[in-house]
């Protein structure tokens, strides 16, 4: 008999990065390091289930930003460069370990992943990401959600209704430009929620999105099964809530399963840790040291000494590991089952990135929970709409605003350091409002390419990803010079339009940069 069903949602998201006027972009690397640790294992690893009659469920969101990014030629063009300049390094590393009995196997499996990982790229995805997660998508094993079209912290971005309305419009259609359908659900940007939302969500046919838990449970009225099963907002749209239980024995890396000993250490990799002239022609051309994916070492302790990594025993202990947080939840949905009328749902919702960057095995653990399941059948993996099909009718709340952020409301994207933004997003989409219904019946081609990308400007302008980079102080540098760059293009542009004079080269520069969304019009900004 089932006691309980899962509910595992990853958040697959990248901002947006092209710098098409260099070779080597240190933030592109981002996007290259996780298709190669996160999205790939994950990707062969279904692949892998599938292949063996392993039944499995899991709902995954790809942002519309990570999905452009998956699908343009320029980039996957320095992916493939990406890779070859990896498999040239393993080849060396191959080499010069020679003779250590704890290094050289490593630069074997090294080596070899990367080649793997080509293989994979070239072969079963046809050079497309977004072809293996279509495959699952279509096959009914993987619910793909959507996200806001930039990733916009929608709450602050709400004092005008367009600019969120806009968000969500075009979120919806890349998803159906990537992925050949309309999306059932949608991951709010940094499940972030505030009042009337829901009825922007319902308008654009989103059935259900994921929440912190507080938005149930301080929601009114309050959740009575609390995160363990659905609630409906006020416009019909379902909200899942996030079981902190489970989530926080995968998250922490404390407390949970990624800080165990035999699991390989992050931090050290030989960017850092060798000779200068060996590791340059692998690190940024301006010879700032990166992370090569070549890391020997495992976490060992909580003191500078690491010891070998050993992948093999470490890919053993995932087992260990899946074994008990199926054993856990077990548990958990015997204890809910007890209390309630129907069968209990809990919901584990994570970053992507988790899986297979801050935490290798990742991957490796989430097959084996699958395997577990399978094998077992006291639980069942099923997606948001799986359950909602099976439990159609439910409590109408309305969520508490909240995020999942840190202290859980607004304020890591709302603050000294990072307030300074608001100002210009907001005037931004006033005045892109205005000039969107001065020109509504232009016929004039280069008038709308100005106003289209005056759109994507203010879009990418809009991605909390910077704010929240301001925060937490990492890639901050990159985060201002990011937001800057936006804004002074929106004038830039403005200033064509006011002055009717066109700039032709830097509108052909920015179209070619600043890439995103090609499906677009200006005119979506008021009539989404």
């Amino acid at each position: 008999m089932i006691k309980g069903y899962w509910v595992p949602v990853l958040h697959s998201h990248l901002p947006f990065v092209k710098h098409p006027d260099y070779e080597n972009f240190l933030e592109e690397h981002w996007l290259f390091e996780a298709i190669t640790e996160c999205y790939i294992p994950l990707l062969k690893r279904l692949k892998k289930l599938e292949d063996d009659g392993v039944n499995f469920r899991l709902t995954t969101s790809v942002t519309p930003p990570l999905a452009e990014m998956l699908a343009d030629e320029h980039l996957m063009y320095k992916y493939r460069k990406f890779l070859e300049t990896h498999i040239e390094l393993g080849n060396k590393e191959v080499e010069r370990t020679k003779g250590d009995e704890y290094f050289h196997p490593l630069a074997h499996f090294y080596r070899d992943l990367f080649v793997e990982t080509k293989d994979f790229f070239e072969g079963f995805l046809a050079g497309n990401v977004i072809n293996g997660y279509k495959h699952f998508y279509y096959n009914g094993s993987l619910e793909i959600i959507t996200c806001g079209a930039t990733h916009g912290y929608l709450p602050i971005l709400s004092v005008n209704e367009k600019a969120v309305r806009t968000q969500i419009e075009i979120a919806v259609r890349a998803h159906e430009k990537h992925f050949g359908k309309k999306p059932n659900g949608i991951w709010l940007p940094e499940c972030a929620y505030y009042d009337g939302l829901d009825r922007i969500l319902n308008e654009k046919g989103i059935k259900f999105f994921i929440v912190d838990s507080h938005a149930l449970t301080y929601g009114r009225p309050t959740s009575l099964n609390g995160v363990f099963v659905p609630t409906y907002t006020p416009h019909s749209v379902a909200a899942f809530g996030r079981d902190s239980q489970s989530s926080k024995q995968v998250w922490s890396s404390k407390e949970g399963y990624p800080g165990d000993f035999c699991y390989r250490d992050f931090y050290r990799d030989i960017g850092y840790d060798l000779d200068f002239d060996y590791i340059k022609p692998y690190i940024n051309p301006d010879g700032v040291r990166v992370f090569t994916g070549f890391k020997y070492h495992k976490i060992t302790g909580t003191t500078d000494y690491k010891e070998a990594y050993n992948p093999w025993i470490a890919m053993e202990k995932t087992k260990e590991h899946a074994s008990n947080f199926h054993w856990h939840r077990q548990l958990q949905f015997e204890h809910l089952g007890s209390m309630m009328q129907r069968t209990p749902m809990v919901v584990s919702p994570y970053d992507a990135e988790l899986f297979g960057h801050w935490w290798f095995e990742g991957p490796e653990f989430l097959a084996n929970m699958f395997r577990e399941i399978d094998k077992h059948k006291v639980m069942k993996a099923v997606t948001p709409m799986e359950y909602l099909n099976m439990y159609p009718k439910n409590q109408v709340v309305n969520p508490n605003p909240s995020s999942w952020g840190d202290k859980g409301y607004y304020d890591v994207w709302l603050n000294e350091g990072n307030d300074w933004i608001y100002r210009h997003l907001h005037e931004m989409a006033d005045v892109m409002e205005e000039k969107a219904k001065e020109y509504f019946n232009t016929n004039d081609h280069d008038m709308t390419r100005v106003l289209t990308q005056m759109l994507r400007e203010l879009l990418l302008a809009q991605s909390s990803d910077w704010a929240f980079l301001m925060t937490t102080a990492t890639a901050t540098e990159y985060s201002v010079n990011r937001t800057k760059e936006h804004i002074s293009n929106f004038n830039e542009l403005l200033g064509m339009i006011n002055s009717n004079y066109i700039d032709y080269g830097r509108l052909d520069y920015m179209e070619h940069k600043n890439s995103i969304f090609d499906f677009i019009d200006f005119r979506i900004f008021i009539t989404s």
